[in-house]
This record gives structure tokens, C-alpha cells and sequence, in this order.
């Protein structure tokens, strides 16, 4: 649980649930020692970066993206990597699971970023986008497979209603 003590700067931030506020501090530290790193890296490696980025690989990346968080946070088959931090709780649709984190401190940091996908989004976009610059051709594939992969779920899910009206 988060420290309440009156000298704390962050008294009165919680609403009486444990925020593992450390833990976040330890998720956003390594995020942006990473990205730090990498972009340090890259200057160093004289590699050059583009101008501008292409709208093709805009939409690769944020459609890979998409579907690279919904896989890490919601799919079955990876839920055994999320399961020393989530606890189960229903099943999904279309193969995915809803899970809750659980522990304290690091522990439920690390479940609370494993079960949302708009917070893994960025790590994976952020990987993607590395990617492209450090070895741009596995990246598009790695991509290419992962927008594929978006794009059959919807045609799933459209023929499935498609069925059901019929």
C-alpha cells in the first residue's frame, strides 16, 4: 500500500485501494531508460533515420500494434505469461480471456500492465517502430503477420454475425 504519512507527496493520491504507485515508477523508469538507451544507441550507430515516416508504415505499426497488445494482454494461450501476476476471471470472446491483476507493489504493477492493453500498446508500439529503424524487413514481416492476423479476426467476427442473422 501506498505511504500516507503527512511528509509523503503522495498522501491523499489513493482513493483507499492499493495503487502500487513504486511499482509504476519502476515501469515508467525502465520504459524511458529503454527508450533512452535505444535512441542513444541509435545516434551512436550512425544508422540513419527518416525524415518523416510513411503513412504505409504508420498504419502497419498501429494495426500490428493493436493486435500485439490484444495478444499479451487478452489471448488465452499467452495468459501463461501473464499468470504469476493475473488471477482469471471470465472468459472472453473469441478466444481471449479477462483477467485481474494481483499481489502488491511490483507484483501488481507488473499484472495491472499485463491485463491492459492500452498500456502494452505503447510498448509495443514502441518496439515496432525501433524495429523498422534497427532491422526494418523482419519488422515489416513480423507486422505484415500481425495486420493480417487483425484483419482475419474482423472477417471472423463479420462472417460469425453474418451466420447468426441468417
Amino acid at each position: 500500500m501506498v505511504s500516507t504519512t503527512s511528509h509523503d507527496g503522495l498522501a491523499g493520491h489513493t482513493s483507499g485501494r492499493e495503487e502500487p504507485l513504486g511499482g509504476y515508477g519502476l515501469l515508467l523508469a525502465s520504459f524511458l531508460a529503454g527508450s533512452g538507451a535505444f535512441a542513444a544507441w541509435l545516434d551512436r550507430s550512425g544508422r540513419a533515420v527518416p525524415e518523416r515516416v510513411e503513412l504505409g508504415d504508420l498504419a502497419l505499426v498501429s494495426i500490428a500494434s493493436h493486435k500485439a497488445a490484444r495478444l499479451v494482454t487478452k489471448d488465452r494461450v499467452t495468459s501463461v505469461l501473464r499468470a504469476p501476476f493475473t488471477r482469471h476471471q471470465n472468459d472472453g470472446s473469441a478466444g481471449e480471456v479477462e483477467e485481474a491483476a494481483r499481489g502488491h507493489g511490483l507484483r501488481l504493477a507488473v499484472g495491472q500492465l499485463l491485463v491492459c492493453p492500452y498500456c502494452i500498446g505503447m510498448w509495443a508500439a514502441a518496439a515496432l517502430t525501433a524495429g523498422l529503424l534497427v532491422a526494418p524487413r523482419p519488422t515489416r514481416w513480423v507486422a505484415f503477420t500481425l495486420t493480417a492476423l487483425t484483419i482475419s479476426d474482423f472477417l471472423q467476427i463479420a462472417y460469425k454475425k453474418a451466420e447468426d442473422t441468417l
